[in-house]
């Protein structure tokens, strides 16, 4: 993902609230699934971080990254944003990559 089109998800990320909140438990499989359905049906979503939650949300960024095959957006304070282009239902288009 290039530097372009990470700004223009931060962009739209900024406008959406965050629909699922990281606690006590922190990642479980059943989390991961519905992390994975959310990014299937939105493409971009954003995750927040509760107080109860002792992981760094950089690292729970990455790992939810990894499983879900996903990028990671950003994360400021305990906001987290993930992209996953949708395979069913594409509804962002990123700005195009230049070939030099």
């Amino acid at each position: 993902m290039t530097s372009k089109q990470r700004a223009y998800l931060k962009g739209l990320a900024m406008t959406i609230d965050p629909i699922y909140q990281v606690g006590k438990a922190s990642i479980t499989p059943e989390f991961t699934s519905g992390i994975n359905e959310a990014l299937e049906a939105r493409e971009l979503i954003k995750i927040s971080v509760l107080k109860n939650c002792m992981d760094n949300p950089k690292e729970i960024a990455q790992i939810l990254a990894e499983r879900t095959k996903s990028e990671v957006v950003q994360v400021i304070g305990k906001k987290i944003v993930l992209y996953r282009e949708s395979k069913e239902n594409k509804k962002i288009e990123l700005p195009k990559v230049k070939k030099q």
